[in-house]
């Protein structure tokens, strides 16, 4: 039954005094999507960075329909089922060596929110408590409290700064600020009691696609071994094979003492999250005294529908070749984006993985560029959604995506640049 009058909805990150009718979206197969008129969009976004293997794989769609029928809830506290039981014991395996445990929650924010409560409780329930926490520049964590408190102030969280705490930050290192990024956080462990550090390993998201190198990241992980601060590393967006490896943290060769996965976790299916912790973090909360409880849950905690699909996506990993999708779509964005490296209308033209990224010349840059809205309107006339960082366009497609469906991603953009761009 369809009701008559304006939507009741209130969308994200929209504002809706500006925004035009969004199109209403009926189907999705592979990177296609269609819309209830009969427009066929081309996810070059994986529909906010979730969408892996492609829009509803069959493997993935029959094990909901599966469980669904089998077990749809249960109350994780106190109780447990086969599909968590089964998902954490393949995570552990799959990740980076040392983290033994799984805390599930259902959003990459809750998933960060779990890792910095779970840091903050193992410092003092060993009888040293801490709670600096230290940030790089520009991070994006989510969008609860801790989760804002730990990302870049400004335009995300203005409105709600008097409810967040102060963290110490990291300059980002960019080309030339590497050294400059180590000696900051050498110096904060140092000067303070830190309780952990929080990265988003290899590329920061939402705060610009900005990249730096492996070799950072591992210095990083070894300042904090060093001066015995926890290191987190969100994956939520870099997990799943973004960056060309299966984690981003195996690109740098280490093993965090927490870290987070979300998006990918279920192919972008259904929402599920994950905190994974070493040993020790567990330990600590590990008592017969039950004020030491790691006291955090929600409602849909390990869903078992949401574990299925995720384990329907471990073993699309397993026994699909995805990797060698990974590796081919890397080559193919590669093959792409390389026309605009000299172009003057785009600046800092780079790759990571299977992520692409360039940024148009305007005289207003950022993320809230004028250009922004007017490029996503130009993209979707193109049959695209790509949905651009204020003058930031980047390539972020499923991993089944075409040579051909990338021609036309990035027509459209050298038509953007045609059209907006600033010689």
């Amino acid at each position: 039954m369809t009701v008559a009058g304006p939507s009741p909805v209130w969308h994200p990150f929209t504002q809706h005094a500006l925004a035009p009718e969004p199109p209403v979206v009926v189907r999705g197969q592979g990177a296609w999507l269609t819309t209830a008129a009969g427009e066929r969009l081309l996810d070059a976004i994986s529909s906010w960075w979730v969408i892996t293997h492609g829009h509803c794989h069959p493997r993935i769609v029959a094990a909901i329909r599966e469980q669904a029928g089998e077990l749809d809830q249960v109350i994780f506290a106190g109780h447990t089922h086969p599909a968590a039981e089964e998902l954490a014991r393949r995570l552990v395996a799959l990740a980076p060596a040392g983290l033994a445990h799984a805390f599930f929650s259902d959003s990459g924010s809750t998933a960060v929110e779990v890792a910095l409560k779970m840091a903050i409780g193992y410092w003092r329930n060993v009888g040293e408590p801490r709670t600096r926490i230290i940030a790089l520049d520009h991070g994006y964590h989510g969008d609860t409290i801790g989760t804002m408190s730990t990302g870049a102030r400004g335009l995300y969280n203005a409105a709600y700064e008097p409810l967040l705490f102060d963290v110490t930050r990291l300059p980002f290192p960019g080309p030339g600020c590497e050294e400059a990024t180590l000696a900051t956080l050498d110096a904060a462990c140092r000067q303070t009691p830190c309780a952990a550090l929080i990265v988003e390993p290899l590329i920061v998201g939402a705060g610009g696609m900005r990249m730096y190198p492996a070799w950072v990241l591992r210095e990083m992980r070894r300042l904090c071994t060093r001066h015995g601060v926890l290191f987190i590393a969100d994956e939520v967006m870099t997990g799943f094979g973004r960056t060309g490896a299966l984690f981003a943290c195996d690109q740098a060769g280490i093993a965090p003492d927490i870290a987070c996965y979300a998006k990918g976790l279920t192919g972008g299916a259904l929402p599920l999250a994950v905190t994974l912790c070493r040993r020790e973090i567990f330990a600590a909360h590990y008592s017969t005294d039950r004020t030491r409880t790691f006291f955090h849950s929600s409602s849909f905690t390990a869903n078992p529908i949401a574990c299925a699909a995720a384990l329907a996506n471990l073993a699309i990993w397993a026994e699909e070749p995805v990797e060698a999708r990974i590796a081919t779509l890397g080559t193919l964005q590669e093959e792409q984006i390389t026309r605009f490296r000299d172009d003057p209308r785009f600046a800092n033209v780079r790759r990571l993985g299977t992520i692409a990224a360039l940024d148009l010349a305007v005289d207003d840059p950022g993320y809230l560029a004028g250009i922004g809205p007017t490029l996503a309107a130009f993209f979707r006339a193109a049959g695209l959604l790509v949905r651009p960082l204020g003058n930031t366009i980047y390539v972020m497609p499923p991993y089944c995506v075409t040579a051909d469906d990338l021609d036309r991603v990035y027509a459209a953009i050298a038509g953007a640049a045609e059209r907006f761009g600033r010689a």
